[in-house]
């Protein structure tokens, strides 16, 4: 399987340890792309809104292209972010401010709607929740149907300094999580999904969008129609 790890740090810290320890538990012969940031991405949306009318011209496509080429040909998603300030780290934050063309309410990727994906946090103490939560709301909006969360209160600032009790419990954890997504099955789209593309389609039938392309894209994709990019 192809994986992909978005690392909302440039440093291979306690939660870039914990993701990757997931993706080499997973089953098979699998190919593990990934990417940080602010490494391979280091810009902030400029609410130019060009993206609406063409992927391409948004300033920064050249460098987005390449991650959402490897996204879009992946069968895994694993996304790490230590807990900053209570939340995902801020360029993890800009590289999916940048992604928000491909969102249910514009032109999502068919492809998005068969993966899986699992999100990775850590932090010295609390917050891991809200972390976890912010991305769990852009994947679902991009249109990732199965999305497992894991998060750990490491009480530490490198992995080094991670207890060895605490170590014991993620790699128990990780090898469950690793099971899950081992599995080649395709995942099943539950009724939020179902219901919120429902509603998109709805908006871009009756001229409620942001532009004319995205109908047409819709249009061309049969979803006008019942058609389901999950089918």
């Amino acid at each position: 399987m192809k994986i992909v790890m978005l690392n909302g740090q440039n440093h291979k810290g306690s939660t870039y340890h914990i993701g990757r320890m997931i993706a080499n538990k997973i089953e098979g012969e699998n190919e593990i792309t990934e990417f940080f940031f602010p490494r391979d991405l280091n810009h902030f949306c400029v609410g130019c809104y060009q993206c609406i009318e063409s992927a391409s011209a948004c300033p920064f496509y050249d460098e987005k292209r390449k991650i959402i080429d490897a996204i879009d040909a992946a069968d895994i998603l694993i996304v790490t972010t230590p807990t900053y300030c209570m939340h995902m780290s801020a360029p993890l934050k800009s590289f999916f401010d940048l992604t928000f063309d491909l969102w249910m309410a514009h032109r999502p990727m068919e492809s998005m709607f068969k993966k899986k994906a699992v999100i990775v946090s850590t932090a010295a103490g609390t917050g891991i929740k809200s972390a976890t939560k912010d991305v769990e709301d852009c994947l679902f909006y991009l249109g990732v149907p199965k999305i497992y969360k894991y998060g750990m209160a490491v009480q530490a600032m490198s992995w080094d300094g991670v207890s060895s009790d605490k170590k014991e419990k993620i790699e128990n954890k990780t090898a469950v999580l690793a099971r899950k997504l081992s599995k080649t099955t395709a995942p099943s789209v539950g009724i939020k999904t179902r219901f919120m593309f429902w509603m998109m389609g709805m908006m871009q039938k009756k001229g409620w969008n942001s532009s004319p392309v995205e109908t047409q894209y819709w249009k061309e994709k049969g979803w006008l129609d019942g058609k389901k990019p999950w089918k």
